[in-house]
């Protein structure tokens, strides 16, 4: 008797001790369940925009200039042009890193603001070339005006960041009613005068 309970306690207890081995036969815990379900959703998709890490990348560095100028914030501009950096404006003027600096903290025009968006990166190595659109708010005289154009920057890597070595901006022009017409070859930066495709018309 004492035999046949004793190889009965034996086997029970391999059977409790064989159960308590094996967490694979425990339900999931609320707490496995939500832990998995906040992990799902944290994870990024990889489809959150169509654009291109460099534009996105250029956008930034656009950003902060354009900010920096809003902001007169001289170390901002600095960090953003190189000391190379030449800028031909819209109407012609030429200025570099240094004159832009001194513009962007002595203007007294409160309602500049400027905003540069990015449409095509191009890289080339150590040089990165930026095509986009910009508005420029300022005052001209008495009155606030609004400048619409094109811009091409070209970039430079430098110290593990890039830095803007030239500025080139064309204004878009517009027709008597007010819309806006494409760019033209005809601006010319310098003021050659060379002649446009009306000018060539109305020789004709």
């Amino acid at each position: 008797m004492n035999r046949l309970f004793a190889c009965f306690s034996a086997v029970l207890f391999a059977c409790c001790a064989a159960a308590a081995q094996n967490p694979a036969t425990d339900p999931p815990t609320a707490t496995t369940a939500s832990q998995s379900g906040a992990g799902a959703a944290v994870e990024p998709s990889g489809a959150l925009t169509t654009e291109s890490p460099e534009i996105v990348q250029f956008q930034k560095i656009e950003d902060a200039w354009a900010g920096a100028v809003n902001q007169h914030d001289q170390y901002g501009l600095e960090n953003v042009l190189s000391p190379l950096f030449v800028d031909v404006a819209a109407n012609g003027d030429i200025t570099t890193r240094n004159q832009q600096v001194v513009q962007v903290i002595s203007s007294d025009d409160k309602g500049l603001y400027l905003t540069q968006k990015v449409i095509t990166v191009r890289m080339l190595g150590d040089v990165a070339v930026a095509n986009g659109t910009y508005t420029l708010r300022h005052r001209v005289g008495a009155s606030e005006a609004t400048e619409k154009g094109v811009f091409t920057h070209i970039f430079e890597r430098s110290h593990g960041g890039w830095k803007c070595i030239n500025s080139q901006r064309t204004v878009l022009r517009q027709d008597s009613n007010g819309k806006q017409k494409k760019p033209s070859t005809a601006e010319e930066p310098f003021h050659i005068p060379f002649f446009s495709r009306g000018d060539k018309d109305s020789q004709n």
